[in-house]
């Protein structure tokens, strides 16, 4: 496979993020010469959802944004997608043509009729705000091995996830037809790697990282390795 024919990436934030969080993952796959691409999801970013706020969008708002997002990139696309960021990916790229992988970082490959929290089986909160902060305890739960000074301007930058983003089922399994692969975070505290390994038997190829939940701050240029070693096989 020459350069050219290299797929670029599209990087999916998980909730609470945004497209910054890739940041560090993005100039390790540029001096790489990879080319990448980050969203922000409406549902956590109200700057993106010209509806008025992320309380009011949902998953297949930003399945939508996704889908925007793959139709504006020429060639092949590989989708990775950290977290809650699964649930969009799958439900977008069953219908888009330039997908050629899908690669699931702690992420939610959840089947039909699935939501993100109807897998976990966690009951709905309900503050009347229609969103949901971010754990009161990030440093530890989704940063554990981030240095200091990089956690401490991650959990600054967190915003509010939409509640509705958690409850709306999946619809269509992109995976099912899109080949796909798995990154395990071994140290997760989020999302547990006993629950990781339940999803990866969804995914065609399986990897594992030595890190907590946010690999793209912890060890950046570890993941756009194996990104690009897991890119080709798209």
């Amino acid at each position: 496979m020459t350069a050219t024919e290299r797929p670029s990436f599209l990087l999916v934030h998980g909730a609470w993020h945004g497209a910054w969080c890739w940041d560090a993952v993005r100039s390790a796959l540029d001096a790489d010469g990879r080319r990448s691409h980050a969203v922000d999801l409406p549902s956590t970013d109200p700057s993106a959802d010209p509806r008025g706020g992320s309380a009011r969008a949902g998953m297949r708002d930003d399945a939508e944004v996704i889908r925007d997002s793959l139709r504006r990139i020429d060639g092949p696309v590989v989708v990775v997608a950290h977290s809650y960021g699964g649930v969009p990916s799958t439900q977008a790229i069953a219908d888009a043509t330039n997908v050629t992988r899908a690669i699931y970082l702690a992420a939610f490959q959840l089947d039909v009729g699935e939501s993100l929290l109807s897998f976990l089986g966690t009951p709905v909160p309900d503050d009347g705000t229609g969103r949901t902060p971010p754990d009161p305890n990030a440093r530890q739960v989704l940063f554990a091995d981030v240095p200091e000074a990089d956690a401490e301007r991650a959990v600054a930058r967190l915003r509010p996830q939409s509640i509705r983003s958690f409850t709306e089922p999946v619809t269509t399994a992109g995976w099912r037809t899109v080949p796909s692969s798995y990154i395990v975070c071994d140290h997760d505290r989020a999302l547990a790697p006993s629950r990781q390994h339940e999803l990866a038997t969804r995914a065609g190829s399986v990897h594992q990282l030595p890190s907590s939940h946010s690999p793209f701050l912890s060890m950046p240029r570890q993941l756009a390795t194996l990104l690009a070693r897991i890119a080709p096989a798209g």
